[in-house]
């Protein structure tokens, strides 16, 4: 299969993977290694908010496509805010990275763990 080059970059060398844990964490994952896409994104908001992101890691199992999806998005990040929603449109982001249309699935599962995370706002 062939990589444009954001893919490439991004699924080489990841930016952002890893795991945050300790207060103002909010964490969300979708889809399954069954399934053949898992994706994991750990949002820490900025001490004393409860809606500005000040770091974001993330896991994932799956393609290239999902993968660099998943850095790029959790690069994004920091100094969005929650009610902002998802970085970027799903089709725009199967755009950026040049991903056939039949792994739109899987950049929705990358949507469906960032809104998980984001949804996930400690009390």
């Amino acid at each position: 299969m062939r990589l444009n080059d954001a893919t490439r970059r991004y699924f080489e060398d990841p930016p952002c993977v890893g795991e945050l844990a300790g207060p103002g964490v909010c964490r969300g994952a979708a889809g399954s290694r069954e399934a053949g896409t898992w994706v994991q994104f750990d949002l820490r908001l900025v001490p004393g908010s409860t809606d500005r992101i000040e770091c974001a890691r993330f896991l994932a199992y799956g393609c290239p496509h999902t993968i660099a999806a998943a850095a790029w998005v959790a690069q994004q990040a920091p100094g969005r805010l929650l009610r902002q929603g998802f970085p970027e449109d799903v089709h725009r982001l199967r755009e950026r990275f040049e991903a056939p249309i039949e792994k739109l699935g899987r950049l929705l599962t990358v949507e469906d763990a960032w809104l998980a995370a984001a949804a996930a706002v400690p009390a």
